[in-house]
């Protein structure tokens, strides 16, 4: 038999496809090796990291399935960087290369990224890159209290980690100097550069399987189709200009976030142009970061079927001008840039909802409701007398045009919430509640997801420190399409007294704080939702009678 040129090109894409899902494959194995090794809670229990394969040119090809948009989608940005002050010809088998620098794609000081050049027979073959976040880095605490970045932890120019396989102790000691948990941290970069390790071993593995030379092929490939179904997904939209607003808390007084997004033939162009000035606080968002969760809020809607990459990216392009707290430049504060950061994909929903109102959900809790507390310890390792840790804490999501949201999930972070019995195992702390938060999820035909309600107080009798970055607390979620808004978030103790929602608090011995995290907005008039699914929610305690009565209009079945 014959083949024909068609049969061979055939016979290529059946190749290039199974090799595209192999390598996907490599970087999670990349990203569970990480999980598996880290130190912090945050990022071995919760997953806050990103793994993947780049080219020789900085191209992304493939990320692992687990982990952040925030990291993947920025670990990108540093990838080019480390090129431009690193460049391929000059790396050796055995460099590591490491950075914290929030404009060179981490977004803040506490997520540290390390590259490593891949070498298969003496030459370089791919780059591999991971982020992982450190839960202490020195400085004020991963708050907001900071007025500029070096007041929020060691600051890490691009360098050189590993020199021919030999660690650059120098550095090390400079970062365990510079944290209240030196092994942790330490412990952490050596898990960032075994996972780079791993991936490259099953790379070459891979190509040895197949028997590449190199990998260009096979990263044009990916990176040409997923550009093209992505160019063909937003075809498929109607053109035009489309125009959001969100108001949301901030520091001291309220931030707008203005949103101007327009659809062509095969682009998508989002203009933050309006949107509020930089603050003096450390909720301030790098561009890198910016892009970063932008581009997911599209992807989510436009493309959520096409892997990410350098070629699925590339149809979005994000603008925000310089100066505005979506754009801040050197040296702002921006210790706590995930609480604007993950509330773009709700702006550009906002946006999108014009252009496919079937599509877009309401909108959710967004930011992460993260606990982060410090204190005297009786169990952390190494004998040291401090502890600081961060338990994970989400709200709800928005509700979808044909679903309800999904109850205490982190969108669009994607991050796991971390175990009470972690928490209070590595930390001087008890959980006494730990709960879904009745009628919090905003009413609607869909439902919103529902928040949490959580209580905490020293396990040791001693007083802690609260560093509070939190939002949704003035402005709750919105609902859409007829949809109602979710329960705002707050924050107090039991007692009833106040605490802010944003800046480094006290927690007395014998206190207990209280959290309410939001609930997620509605879809769709609530006098239309199935009365089952609402006899089902009474039944569940996720929405009270009084509520059923008052938001939707029901009588509650066999009621007296």
């Amino acid at each position: 038999m014959v083949r024909t040129k068609a049969d061979n090109c055939s016979l290529d894409t059946i190749r290039f496809q199974i090799m595209w899902n192999r390598l996907i494959s490599v970087v999670e194995e990349q990203a569970q090796t990480l999980m598996h090794t880290a130190f912090s809670p945050i990022v071995r229990e919760c997953g806050d990291l990103s793994a993947g394969v780049f080219g020789l040119d900085g191209r992304m090809y493939a990320q692992a399935v687990t982990g952040t948009p925030g990291h993947v989608n920025s670990m990108a940005e540093s990838v080019k960087h480390f090129l431009r002050h690193f460049p391929v010809e000059e790396m050796n088998e055995g460099d590591a290369f490491i950075t914290n620098d929030p404009w060179m794609g981490t977004g803040h000081l506490n997520d540290f990224v390390i590259t490593t050049p891949c070498f298969r027979n003496g030459r370089a073959v791919a780059l591999f890159s991971c982020t992982s976040h450190l839960t202490d880095i020195g400085g004020m605490g991963s708050g907001v209290d900071a007025t500029d970045v070096h007041m929020e932890g060691i600051y890490i120019p691009m360098l050189k980690l590993a020199d021919r396989g030999v660690m650059n102790e120098t550095l090390l000691a400079m970062i365990r100097q510079n944290t209240r948990q030196p092994v942790e941290s330490e412990g952490d970069v050596y898990s960032l550069a075994a996972c780079n390790d791993i991936g490259c071993l099953r790379l070459i593995e891979m190509m040895d399987e197949f028997d590449l030379e190199s990998l260009d092929a096979l990263g044009d490939y990916i990176c040409d189709t997923s550009e093209k179904a992505v160019r063909d997904n937003i075809a498929k939209l109607p053109n035009g200009t489309y125009k959001n607003t969100m108001t949301i808390d901030g520091v001291g007084e309220a931030i707008d976030l203005v949103a101007t997004l327009k659809i062509y033939d095969d682009k998508i162009v989002v203009d933050y142009g309006g949107t509020s000035p930089k603050s003096s606080k450390g909720i301030n968002v790098p561009m890198a970061y910016t892009t970063a969760y932008t581009c997911f809020g599209l992807s989510c809607i436009v493309s959520g079927e096409i892997p990410n990459n350098a070629g699925s990216l590339a149809p979005f392009e994000i603008v925000a001008p310089e100066g505005t707290i979506l754009n801040a430049p050197y040296p702002a504060p921006v210790c706590s840039r995930h609480v604007i950061g993950q509330m773009l994909p709700d702006v550009s929903f906002g946006c999108l909802a014009q252009a496919a109102p079937d599509r877009v959900p309401a909108e959710g809790a967004s930011c992460l409701w993260n606990i982060t507390m410090r204190g005297a310890t009786d169990r952390a390792a190494n004998d040291s007398k401090l502890f600081t840790i961060t338990a994970v804490t989400n709200g709800g999501t928005g509700a979808r045009p044909i679903k309800d949201g999904l109850s205490a999930t982190a969108y669009p972070s994607g991050v796991r919430g971390t175990p009470v019995e972690i928490n209070e195992t590595v930390a001087p702390i008890v959980f006494h509640r730990k709960e879904f938060r009745p009628d919090s999820g905003g009413p609607g035909t869909h439902r919103g997801g529902l928040g949490q309600v959580l209580e905490i107080e020293s396990a040791i009798g001693a007083d802690f420190e609260l560093l509070a970055a939190y939002d949704r607390i003035d402005f709750p979620p919105r609902g859409r399409n007829g949809g109602g808004n979710g329960e705002a978030g707050s924050l107090s103790f039991t007692s009833g007294k106040k605490l802010r929602g944003k800046g480094t608090q006290t927690i007395p011995a014998g206190k207990i704080a209280r959290f309410h995290t939001p609930g997620g907005a509605g879809f769709g008039d609530p006098k239309d939702r199935d009365p089952a699914q609402l006899a089902n929610d009474i039944e569940n305690g996720l929405i009270t009678k009084e509520a059923a009565a008052r938001e939707y209009g029901y009588a509650v079945v066999g009621d007296d």
